[in-house]
């Protein structure tokens, strides 16, 4: 069975190739849902609509993921809400 930890530790092993920081931390990643025929369902955003490493990001995610064997990977983006800096996450790039 996959768990959500499991999809959690995949995710922060894909990088934002702009922020040179993992998808998870920064806050890309919405939402994680497994059905239980394991298929993984995950609602994230990109930094801005226009994000030009975003299908690479998709791509990366999805690949990483596939070796939990899942019955299925959707990976749906959103916008709302749109994505903004955390303070931590400020902070840690010293903006």
């Amino acid at each position: 069975m996959i768990t959500k930890e499991d999809i959690i530790l995949i995710c922060k092993t894909v990088q934002d190739p702009e922020i040179h920081l993992d998808i998870y931390t920064i806050g890309l990643i919405y939402d994680i849902s497994i059905s239980e025929e394991n298929d993984i369902t995950i609602l994230m955003t990109y930094t801005t609509p226009l994000c030009p490493f975003g299908a690479r990001m998709k791509e990366d995610l999805t690949k990483a993921l596939s070796v939990l064997n899942p019955q299925s990977i959707t990976i749906n983006i959103t916008f709302d809400p749109p994505w903004k800096v955390s303070e931590e996450l400020r902070q840690a790039l010293g903006v």
